[in-house]
């Protein structure tokens, strides 16, 4: 065979090679597009459930959201749906209850009630406990005394102790706390610890033992696997109390950890601050508990308060709100508060990320001539709540708000109204506590400790410096904004 032949040859057998190839092409090309438009039509079905899921469980289920959150449930279910759709599943219940709205409160809103009369009626339209007279109110500033106070309850409560807090810390105020309810078990005192499970990871094991070892009945509130398909694992129990046999409470944003109270070596306690109230306020305290003790079983269920009984004393009420109930009580509370201040709203919080609405309410309160004082640390414990609360600072800045940057950890959360109404409690001044968390506030109504609550916040912003809003680069208003959106819920 010549050179030419074989150069012949190598080619016809090329180019039938490649009319095969064509033909083989040509055969599976329908089926490749066939198979991709079945996989884009079963995406978009798939996006469109996990849409479609989202508006039944936000619409029908009536649970209203922040629209930083609601847009980034959106953005994440329709770019991620693979992601954002188990995730919703996971963390997107917002509520446990539907909305209830009663023909009449269930107390009559004309008999025994002082205080603005504005907060009174709202709160009992919302289902809030009634007001009480109490015997005894004292806040405690001081962590050291803090610690004594609540230990001295524990040592003299005789018939049962009910705890509930975020942290129970593996540390010195955590072993001491644990001693003295451990020393109480052993003298014949119920005692039941309810502990929320993701605060509850810094408990140590060996706390728990010696808890149950003597007969302390604990209980995790919300544990990660708890019917994860009902969306509750964002839900956390934050509120912090402890009542000993139904007549003395304390309470306040205090967590059971030492950086709370007393500081760590090295390091000094946070600012904070906490009471301790003597009355039946305590024991709406203790029905309070029981129903999140009963949640925490699966068993939830309504609480009915009653009139409290006739008496004297400091007028204080109970302002429970989470997903426990209907709406967000002190949202509302505050919202309110905003529009009927005359004079002067205080705040303070370690974190400030308000949604649209609280915070134009404050800006309104502002030009209507209403001074607005805020307290927060020039740097908390989340540098994300730091970043995502610029936009709200500048904003109430520009509308004439003074705000103070203490220049420690400040974990206290306080809001006074005029001369009328002070709060104090465990809810931040941020989203997720206002409208995810099962949170506790206390309303005083008596002069003496709206004053003492006042002349407190202010000795603090005396020692602290002036926020001055400077406007943002590009990238860090870009990055705020992100934070807002994305971090809502951490």
């Amino acid at each position: 065979m010549t050179g030419r032949d074989e150069t012949r040859r190598k080619c016809n057998w090329l180019i039938h090679v490649n009319r095969r190839a064509v033909r083989v092409a040509s055969n599976i090309g329908p089926d490749i597009r066939w198979i991709v438009s079945l996989s884009a039509l079963a995406h978009g079905a798939f996006v469109f459930s996990g849409l479609l899921l989202y508006v039944l469980v936000t619409r029908i289920g009536r649970q209203r959201r922040h629209p930083s959150a609601a847009f980034a449930w959106v953005l994440t279910i329709a770019v991620i749906p693979y992601i954002g759709i188990p995730l919703f599943l996971l963390f997107g219940a917002r509520k446990l209850v539907r909305p209830h709205r009663p023909d009449h409160p269930s107390f009559p809103l004309d008999a025994d009630q002082a205080g603005p009369v504005w907060a009174t009626r709202l709160l009992a339209v919302l289902a809030a406990p009634p007001q009480t007279h109490n015997q005894m109110v004292r806040f405690h500033e001081d962590g050291l005394a803090s610690q004594r106070a609540v230990l001295t309850l524990i040592e003299q409560a005789r018939q049962r102790i009910d705890l509930c807090t975020f942290i129970l810390g593996d540390d010195a105020l955590g072993n001491a706390l644990v001693a003295a309810m451990v020393k109480s078990a052993q003298g014949g005192v119920r005692i039941r610890v309810l502990l929320d499970r993701i605060g509850g990871l810094r408990c140590a094991r060996s706390q728990l033992r010696a808890m149950r070892d003597v007969g302390i009945d604990v209980r995790w509130f919300m544990p990660l696997l708890h019917t994860p398909l009902h969306a509750h694992i964002n839900l956390r129990n934050h509120r912090k109390l402890v009542v000993c046999d139904g007549e003395s409470l304390w309470s306040g944003g205090r967590n059971f950890a030492s950086e709370y109270f007393t500081g760590s070596q090295g390091h000094s306690a946070w600012l904070d601050l906490s009471f301790v109230v003597t009355g039946p306020l305590a024991s709406q305290a203790a029905l309070l508990f029981e129903c999140d003790w009963r949640a925490a079983a699966g068993n939830a269920h309504s609480i009915s308060f009653g009139r409290p009984p006739a008496a004297t004393g400091s007028l204080a009420q109970l302002v429970p709100s989470g997903p426990d109930y209907a709406d967000d009580t002190v949202y509302a509370l505050l919202l309110t508060a905003a529009y009927q201040a005359q004079q002067k709203i205080v705040a303070v919080t370690p974190y400030f990320v308000p949604d649209e609405a609280l915070l134009g309410a404050w800006c309104m309160a502002c030009r209507r001539g209403v001074r607005v004082i805020l307290l927060i640390p020039v740097r908390s414990n989340h540098r994300l709540a730091d970043w995502a609360r610029e936009r709200a600072l500048r904003d109430l800045c520009l509308a004439g708000a003074e705000v103070y940057l203490f220049p420690a950890m400040l974990h206290a959360k306080a809001v006074i109204i005029d001369d009328d109404l002070a709060l104090c409690g465990s809810a931040n001044l941020d989203g997720r506590s206002l409208f995810l968390n099962f949170e506790l506030m206390t309303a005083f109504y008596g002069r003496t400790e709206i004053q003492w609550l006042t002349a407190w916040a202010m000795r603090y912003v005396q020692q602290s410096d002036r926020y001055e809003a400077q406007e943002p680069s590009w990238w860090r208003d870009l990055i705020e904004g992100i934070v807002r959106v994305v971090g809502f819920q951490l």
